[in-house]
């Protein structure tokens, strides 16, 4: 909390204090602005219950998962209703991504041209549901625009890939709130037209926190095809047990 606190007061300082009748502040740090965004989603450390619909003109599936989370790099996601789902998981360690599959009882380490596809069937991708924070550091940011949404200001960050950053998205456009709440992001591809579009539908209190607990991701250009994950119960910055992150964990989940 103290790490979120300082960068939320490192991204609006310029906002506060330092204007006067004829100027204008300077604009906030983007930077930082993300940063507090992940440091909100992911803190030092989260575990969470969630939920996942993945919806489409002639079906619809629910799912339940749990999820933890410890640094920028280290994630585990692991499906635990309905039958037919439970156990199937996905680790993420540093830069390497490895998935779970109980029926086969296989480890498989996906290749990072994969991290981008769809994971589960859904609308989210192996990286979105990991939480990788490749929006930090393979992209640059720059502030593009702000709106006022009741007391809130909106900011909108355009994040345009580093020279030979291995992504896939030509740009990636963001919405974050002045507190650090992620609104919104637009996935763009390399012609720079939209591809998807994720919006936070609810901010509620949750771990002590305001938090983005629903979210939808839309694919673009194909009507009727959504998937929402909702976060129904969260900790976070708890200590983790060594053992959680790994490959043995992964296959043979510890009570």
């Amino acid at each position: 909390m103290i790490r979120k606190a300082a960068l939320i007061l490192l991204a609006t300082a310029a906002m506060t204090g330092l204007a006067s009748a004829d100027t204008t502040a300077p604009a906030p740090n983007p930077d930082a602005l993300l940063r507090a965004a992940f440091d909100n989603w992911r803190a030092d450390s989260s575990q969470a219950d969630m939920t996942m619909t993945v919806h489409r003109p002639d079906w619809e599936r629910h799912m339940e998962m749990k999820t933890w989370t410890q640094g920028d790099d280290d994630a585990l996601v692991r499906f635990t209703a309905p039958a037919k789902d439970a156990g199937n998981a996905t680790l993420k360690k540093g830069d390497e991504t490895w998935v779970f599959n109980p029926k086969l009882n296989q480890v498989i380490k996906l290749p990072a041209s994969m991290l981008a596809q769809s994971w589960m069937g859904s609308d989210f991708s192996y990286n979105d549901l990991s939480k990788a924070n490749d929006l930090l550091t393979e992209y640059t940011h720059k502030l593009t625009g702000s709106t006022k949404d009741g007391p809130h200001t909106v900011y909108t960050i355009d994040a345009i890939p580093k020279p030979g950053a291995p992504v896939v998205w030509g740009k990636r456009t963001v919405r974050v709130r002045e507190d650090g709440i992620m609104l919104g992001e637009t996935y763009f591809d390399q012609d720079m037209k939209p591809v998807r579009i994720m919006t936070t539908e609810k901010v509620s209190m949750i771990g002590g926190r305001d938090y983005p607990v629903v979210m939808t991701m839309r694919p673009e250009d194909e009507e009727g095809k959504w998937t929402r994950i909702e976060t129904k119960d969260a900790t976070f910055n708890q200590s983790m047990p060594g053992y959680l992150f790994t490959l043995s964990n992964l296959q043979n989940p510890r009570n």
